[in-house]
């Protein structure tokens, strides 16, 4: 169970090793030669650990249990892997220091909020990979919110240089790409976080009952995931056809990450913490 000591231990020495690495990485990105190697190796052990416990916390007791604590623990664990795997291509140890930080926050939410019961025969493994396709669109979502988010700032630094500190935040920028690589993979992401928003999309029309034990309902969280999508296919749309980019590819970016906030993370926080309804 979540709420087991040994969860509870392993969670406080995971998340502590997140913020470890985070200041680390913090304390390396004025030397960038620096670090480099034991990021490399620890992320994925981390990574490996907090898959470990998440597996406890919604399996560990004996029945399928999820809710929003652990819809985050998934997106930033998953997050986690995909700024792994990116930082082999490119400098972007910047998003370190303030991912893992959340990481290790999301490790320790099961603890105080377990979830919900999955009710028995609902349980499967169409559920599970529905599960597994949202949360891996929400984690390169969020990482591509992340990004847009840096690119404002470093559009703003670009622009109002003298505005623009050199020490504190201001180190984050030593590890970042230029603002048209950030952009080129800003759209890669989303384009990925697209076609598997899309594959939740279309196995919970499709699965309802399968998946829910019921018929699909237009509620608030199929709403706002519907209202995602098509934010995030018109700014395909857009950068296909009209080749949007820079500013208005940044708005459109945050706008369709909020929709996919609400859907469920939002929608579970309003049920389980303030409604206190499972």
């Amino acid at each position: 169970m979540a709420s087991s000591a040994f969860y509870e231990g392993g969670a406080v020495v995971v998340a502590a090793a997140y913020l470890l690495l985070a200041w680390l990485t913090w304390r390396s990105l004025a030397a960038p030669e620096r670090a480099h190697g034991w990021r490399s190796a620890l992320l994925p052990v981390l990574a490996l650990g907090h898959a470990t416990l998440l597996g406890l916390a919604i399996g560990g007791s004996g029945e399928f249990r999820f809710g929003f604590a652990h819809a985050l623990s998934a997106t930033l664990l998953l997050a986690v892997l995909v700024l792994w795997i990116e930082g082999m291509f490119v400098p972007v140890r910047g998003l370190d220091v303030v991912v893992l930080p959340t990481a290790a926050l999301c490790v320790l939410l099961p603890v105080f909020f377990p979830g919900t019961a999955i009710a028995a025969g609902v349980d499967s493994t169409v559920l599970r990979l529905h599960l597994l396709a949202a949360m891996a669109a929400y984690s390169l979502l969020t990482i591509a919110a992340l990004h847009a988010l840096l690119m404002a700032l470093l559009d703003r630094r670009l622009h109002a240089p003298a505005l623009a500190p050199t020490q504190g935040l201001g180190r984050i920028f030593s590890q970042v790409p230029s603002l048209l690589a950030l952009e080129t993979l800003l759209f890669r992401l989303i384009w990925a976080g697209f076609i598997l928003l899309t594959a939740t999309l279309a196995s919970g029309v499709f699965f309802s009952e399968q998946l829910f034990g019921r018929a699909l309902r237009f509620e608030h969280k199929t709403v706002f995931t519907i209202a995602s999508w098509l934010v995030f296919a018109a700014l395909l749309a857009g950068r296909v056809i009209f080749g949007w980019r820079g500013r208005t590819a940044l708005r459109w970016t945050f706008a369709g990450f909020l929709m996919l906030l609400l859907a469920y993370v939002g929608s579970r926080f309003v049920l389980e913490v303030v409604l206190g309804r499972l």
